[in-house]
């Protein structure tokens, strides 16, 4: 099955999904990891121009369909493949990303998204998305300490509220699918939410040793 981590700048996805990555493995698991975008060459190719902020900026709609292009390439050469042969996916954002970051964010429309990515993943959806959420005003402040901030990073703090208060709305459409996790708590203490989430959801399905 696919599990997605979403939320903001700073919220801590890329380490919850690697120790989910090495806690499932210890469960005799299973496990791919993907990011977005990325994790392809070609995905690679197209994560570098979305995050480059020395381009000229990128309209819109340019911007959704950049994504969407890099998210097609993982979906087939990385997501469905290891879906295929029985593993769990853990997948650094998927299409609420889109949502949130182009639809709430830059006012896109969300049918326009939605319609768009479903021809992309092919009816590939996750059983279960853990939404880090974080101020973005606290995500600004941890990504500070990391070097120069991206296209995307470096926008302004209203745009990056207007993304939380999306992903926020998309979980509270969506409560069978989205668990919330407050992201401002130590990291250990939102593992150990994840693995509770998590844990649930594979037993659910007969998959939790």
């Amino acid at each position: 099955m696919l599990i997605t981590l979403e939320g903001g700048e700073g919220s801590g996805k890329s380490t919850q999904c690697a120790l989910l990555q090495a806690w499932l493995r210890e469960q005799g698991l299973g496990v791919t990891v993907a990011r977005e975008p990325g994790g392809t060459p070609a995905a690679d190719r197209l994560r570098a121009v979305l995050l480059d902020r020395l381009l000229e900026p990128l309209e819109p709609v340019a911007e959704v369909l950049l994504f969407a292009a890099s998210r097609a390439q993982t979906v087939a050469q990385v997501i469905r493949p290891a879906l295929a042969a029985g593993q769990v996916v853990v997948c650094d954002r998927f299409v609420d990303s889109s949502l949130a970051y182009q639809g709430f964010g830059l006012g896109v429309d969300p049918a326009f998204i939605l319609d768009v990515n479903a021809r992309v993943t092919g009816g590939v959806l996750p059983a279960l998305t853990l939404l880090l959420d974080l101020p973005p005003e606290e995500g600004r402040a941890r990504k500070g300490a990391g070097g120069d901030p991206d296209r995307i990073e470096s926008r302004g703090i209203a745009y990056h509220q207007s993304v939380r208060a999306g992903y926020l709305a998309l979980a509270a459409a969506d409560p069978g699918r989205f668990c919330v996790l407050d992201a401002q708590r130590h990291v250990d203490a939102v593992q150990e939410q994840v693995r509770y989430h998590v844990r649930a959801t594979l037993a659910a399905r007969g998959r939790f040793p």
